[in-house]
């Protein structure tokens, strides 16, 4: 939004369903973006009518609306449903960030050829799993790569930490489906290493939608639970290690040079389903784009406290560790285009912005499509 804001002052304008930084950025959002945060296969039946919903008074408020183009980003059992119900409606569909056909459901990619004019990838191994198909497909590079770097020190002072105190950001998930699976590990894993470590201070960035969960836990002793995004920087900046799910934010981490182990829990149904369909060797993006487990992670039945606390001290304690890991993100860092970026090459955002808005102006040109998707 802000690459738009900046690429065609006061031109564009925003409608749809976003979180709080695309609500700070002017985004009046439609309904709460919390309601779409369900992962899993068994987890998404409890909230399936609800979801449905929303689906149905998306299309029809994006149809009474007519935008100069839809632009949906990850969340493809809800983006890809809505897409499809607008296919042939003369509107430009444009998705941001592929779904992991590489890692599962190979098939995702003819699928959403069918219905998306334009496919956006945040990775540079992604565009030729769907141009095959014909969907024209570009890498934009990970907007992690922009995130600006923290200050360390002010966090430290803000806070009341001290310059030599060690600090374990703990970050258990942003959805209270995973939250709630991974909250207990977190903490007693928190707890076993602040027995070894006295002077171990804990940082807990989070979001509104489970700041009640994470700040109801039974930690060993009061952590600092921010909010923002600028906070979160900084509490990254400040912080020895990580204890993190598996996510962005383990890669945003990784990008921030922050030794970290990574975690994940899911249904026992949904995870029994899930590993006999997934083709990759590694959950953690830093690790796939690396191609080896420079990152340690502990998925299920090894998401336990003594194994987290366990690869944590390693990371407190080991230089030679600690350092591999910071030098690991370095290496994604660059993979992910930051070095080129710093060099003066566009951002991320930048590149999505302009294909943006030639994609907008060539629509323009040619006039609406007729309900066959032909252009006429």
């Amino acid at each position: 939004m802000g690459a738009l804001d900046r690429a065609a002052p006061g031109v564009v304008a925003f409608d749809g369903i976003g979180g709080p930084a695309m609500q700070a950025a002017g985004l009046v959002s439609r309904f709460p973006m919390s309601e779409l945060a369900v992962m899993g296969l068994v987890e998404i039946l409890p909230h399936l009518r609800l979801l449905l919903r929303r689906i149905r008074e998306t299309v029809a408020a994006i149809e009474a609306e007519r935008p100069a183009a839809v632009v949906t980003i990850d969340a493809p059992g809800f983006c890809f449903r809505v897409a499809e119900r607008l296919k042939g409606k003369g509107i430009p569909l444009i998705h941001v960030v592929a779904p992991t056909v590489w890692a599962w459901k190979p098939g995702r990619a003819q699928r959403i050829a069918r219905f998306l004019d334009r496919l956006l990838v945040l990775l540079p191994f992604e565009p030729p799993y769907f141009t095959r198909h014909g969907l024209a497909t570009d890498y934009i590079g990970h907007p992690a790569i922009e995130a600006p770097a923290g200050d360390g020190a002010a966090f430290r002072t803000r806070h009341g930490i001290d310059a030599t105190a060690p600090v374990l950001c703990v970050l258990p998930g942003s959805r209270r489906g995973e939250v709630a699976r991974l909250i207990g590990p977190f903490v007693a894993a928190v707890a076993d290493l602040a027995r070894t470590n006295p002077n171990l201070r804990v940082v807990v960035p989070t979001v509104a939608a489970v700041r009640d969960m994470v700040g109801s836990a039974s930690w060993p002793a009061q952590p600092v639970v921010v909010e923002t995004s600028a906070e979160k920087r900084d509490a990254f900046a400040a912080s020895t290690a990580a204890l993190a799910a598996s996510g962005t934010v383990a890669l945003e981490l990784a990008l921030a040079g922050v030794p970290a182990v990574v975690a994940y829990r899911l249904n026992p149904l949904t995870y029994q389903i899930v590993k006999r369909m997934v083709r990759v060797r590694y959950v953690n993006l830093a690790n796939l784009i690396l191609d080896r487990p420079a990152v340690p992670e502990l998925l299920q039945d090894e998401c336990r406290p003594e194994r987290l606390a366990g690869e944590l001290a390693r990371l407190l304690a080991d230089p030679a560790a600690h350092a591999a890991q910071i030098e690991a993100g370095r290496q994604v860092g660059d993979a992910l285009g930051r070095a080129e970026m710093r060099a003066g090459g566009p951002a991320p955002t930048e590149r999505a912005a302009k294909i943006l808005l030639d994609l907008i102006g060539e629509s323009a040109r040619l006039g609406p499509r007729n309900p066959t998707g032909d252009r006429s």
